[in-house]
């Protein structure tokens, strides 16, 4: 048993380049306890369809979640669902990321990363017809098999990048993060004009979505047949949940995932309300979520510029909360630009997010297990978010309230995150076994 309390750097090595270079080598990974994944780099005879199946599969991690959020007020009109209950609908999926992603290393250390890719793809596909074809009923479990599917996908992907591609981690991430934003900018602006050409039927433009889902399957199936040796547990880490530090990091991950998942799952609804048509709000929703691709690529590189990442947090958070606020209570006229605003800030938390896990682990077992309860732990707590969205509307009738929810969340993101963006390490114990 070794307890790390030191900071080991090599001679040539400055704390600020250090810092940097985690960041751009270090990807989060659901099987970095297993010792052959740290040991083997295998060497890939079609590294291009490898990275074409990454895309595709990380493009379907947010259309199931985006999509509803702009057909959100006619799938209600149509099955008679209150606010409340929208709220469920819009919460579900988000605690199920939560829920389900301590399950993804556990899956891939018995059937292997890929395959468990390519079954929980078409669970995926499942989902997104169910809750399309099957009424009320179908319509949740649907969303609760399709949350479960996203929660698990999202923690393999980054593994398999980082063991497939060690040398281009940093650019891979980029390309990861991008997919993400550019599924769910397609789903929030497409979902409502297919469902008008689909005769004005929610259904087929909520379903359609099932068809990127099992294009990826198809691409993804040649990389079931790679083989990368037999997995042994070789670190546990213990003491993250006496840690401090380490909630700090799991609050700032939760309080920024609610802001942005009831941006998802009500931004839309808030417009219309406004006056705005679904299409119009679903491409308002679109283009904000587009704009993320800039600052989620830049302000992981501009944090790491100073002694800790506490300015840049506030920054952000200030960023999105105005944004938030315009979209709520500004003239509508301006409402692109509240739209930009919203996006950039939203953006750049996420990925500070995703950052401050790799900064404040010493390695890749504490920043693996550090990710499992950021992420369980965070999406558990986001999804309460949404529902108050919804619970706060039945009650009220209206919108205007909801700006409350905003602040309470966004100053309690900036409180965990004044703690989580300190320059420390989390105080754990690693072992072997």
């Amino acid at each position: 048993m070794n307890l790390e309390t030191e900071n080991t750097m090599s001679s040539n090595q400055t704390p600020h380049s250090k810092r940097t270079a985690e960041l751009d080598e270090l990807l989060i990974d659901a099987e970095a306890d297993d010792a052959q994944v740290q040991q083997n780099h295998p060497v890939l005879r079609r590294p291009w369809l490898l990275l074409l199946g990454l895309i595709l599969v990380a493009l379907n991690l947010r259309p199931a979640l985006s999509s509803m959020a702009p057909m959100l007020s006619e799938v209600s009109k149509s099955l008679g669902l209150s606010a409340s209950q929208a709220g469920l609908l819009t919460t579900l999926p988000v605690l199920c990321l939560g829920l389900f992603a301590p399950l993804a290393p556990v899956l891939a250390r018995r059937f292997g990363a890929e395959r468990v890719v390519l079954g929980i793809l078409l669970t995926l596909a499942c989902g997104i017809i169910l809750r399309s074809s099957f009424g009320p009923i179908g319509l949740f479990a649907g969303s609760v098999l399709a949350g479960a599917s996203i929660g698990i996908i999202g923690v393999l992907l980054p593994g398999i990048v980082k063991r497939d591609f060690p040398k281009q981690a940093g650019t891979m991430t980029g390309v990861y993060t991008m997919a993400l934003c550019l599924g769910a900018a397609m789903a929030a602006g497409a979902t409502v004009p297919l469902s008008e050409h689909f005769d004005k039927s929610w259904a087929l433009g909520l379903g359609f979505w099932v068809v990127p889902a099992l294009a990826a399957a198809i691409f993804w199936l040649p990389q079931t047949g790679q083989k990368h040796g037999s997995h042994q547990v070789a670190y546990r880490v213990r003491g993250l949940l006496r840690d401090p530090l380490a909630w700090q990091v799991t609050l700032y991950m939760g309080l920024q995932s609610s802001l942005a998942y009831i941006v998802f799952g009500w931004l839309p609804s808030i417009l219309i309300g406004r006056g705005l048509t679904p299409t119009q709000a679903g491409l308002v929703l679109s283009g904000s979520v587009i704009v993320q691709l800039i600052s989620s690529l830049a302000a992981p590189w501009l944090a790491t510029r100073g002694k800790d990442q506490r300015p840049a947090i506030v920054v952000v958070m200030v960023m999105t909360l105005g944004g938030l606020f315009g979209c709520l209570y500004a003239p509508i006229e301006g409402l692109w630009g509240w739209a930009i605003l919203l996006g950039l800030g939203q953006g750049a938390t996420f990925s500070l997010a995703l950052t401050l896990i790799v900064l404040r682990s010493r390695d890749s077992h504490v920043a693996a297990n550090l990710s499992s309860m950021a992420q369980g732990f965070g999406y558990t707590l986001a999804s309460m978010g949404p529902f108050a969205v919804g619970i706060v509307h039945d009650w009220t009738g209206g919108w205007n309230a909801v700006g409350w929810i905003f602040a309470v969340l966004g100053l309690g993101a900036i409180s965990a995150g004044l703690g989580a963006g300190r320059s420390l390490y989390v105080q754990v114990v690693s072992e072997k076994v």
